[in-house]
């Protein structure tokens, strides 16, 4: 009898033991399934804390490459005083530290960029070298605008048998989801727009099929990569990390997403 009682006590642990590990399981596919939905709908709205124009800033780097020909200094300054012109305090955090410049090494290319603006959604960069550099340029969740304002770029999509090739005052755009080979010949420094464009799009891209949110903060694992498993380079990890997340930081304190 003793012996039934504790096959019955030790059945019914069981039985109890089974339904909470499936109640368990249960709670965290409907929490996944919720932050799925969460983050889906929040794609589909983020456009509405876009600030910046891909056209104006393109023409905001005409305008700089016209004011100051054979200058890049005089050029970024150009583009940071009329965007804080353009843009209030209150509506946008931009970072006028024009000296704040930090190594990049992403794709197996390597120059230096000046974060001008960074949230959640959007940033905008100056990034280049004079010495000319080559690499990858990511598959990304974004769509990004390659503004130049020195030198020429050059790209390849595999395929292709021609390259493609991008002088001052021209614009390279490159849809999220989809990546080329790029060379910057000789030296180049470029005015570079990246947004979390949403998923409605005419032609749907690797991003798009799967259902990959487009926001800037996914885009930051490849600008990083190099830097853990390459150069090593720790005080760059460290400046780019704290100048991105101080910029993050100051625009969410005014409700810029």
């Amino acid at each position: 009898m003793a012996g039934n009682k504790k096959t019955e006590k030790t059945q019914g642990a069981a039985k109890t033991g089974g339904g909470s590990c499936i109640m368990r399981w249960l709670t965290r596919l409907g929490l996944l399934a919720l932050l799925v939905a969460t983050c889906t709908w929040l794609d589909t709205i983020k456009h509405r804390w876009y600030v910046f124009d891909p056209t104006s800033l393109h023409e905001l780097a005409k305008a700089a490459i016209a004011a100051s020909p054979n200058d890049t200094g005089g050029m970024i300054q150009h583009i940071v005083t009329n965007l804080t012109a353009t843009y209030p305090s209150t509506q946008i955090r931009l970072n006028t530290n024009s000296k704040e410049w930090v190594f990049n090494n992403a794709g197996g290319a390597m120059g230096a960029m000046y974060i001008i603006h960074a949230s959640i959604t959007e940033y905008l960069i100056i990034f280049g070298t004079p010495l000319g550099t080559e690499g990858h340029t990511g598959l990304h969740t974004a769509d990004d605008y390659f503004n130049i304002l020195v030198g020429e770029q050059w790209a390849f999509a595999p395929g292709a048998l021609q390259m493609e090739r991008y002088p001052a005052g021209t614009v390279h755009f490159l849809p999220r989801g989809t990546a080329k080979q790029y060379k910057m010949h000789e030296g180049v420094f470029a005015l570079e727009y990246a947004r979390g464009t949403s998923r409605a799009r005419r032609h749907a891209t690797f991003a798009d099929n799967w259902m990959i949110p487009g926001w800037i903060p996914l885009m930051l694992p490849f600008g990083l990569a190099d830097t853990l498993t390459s150069t090593l380079d720790i005080p760059t990890f460290y400046n780019t990390a704290r100048i991105t997340g101080r910029e993050m930081f100051k625009n969410l304190l005014i409700g810029k997403i």
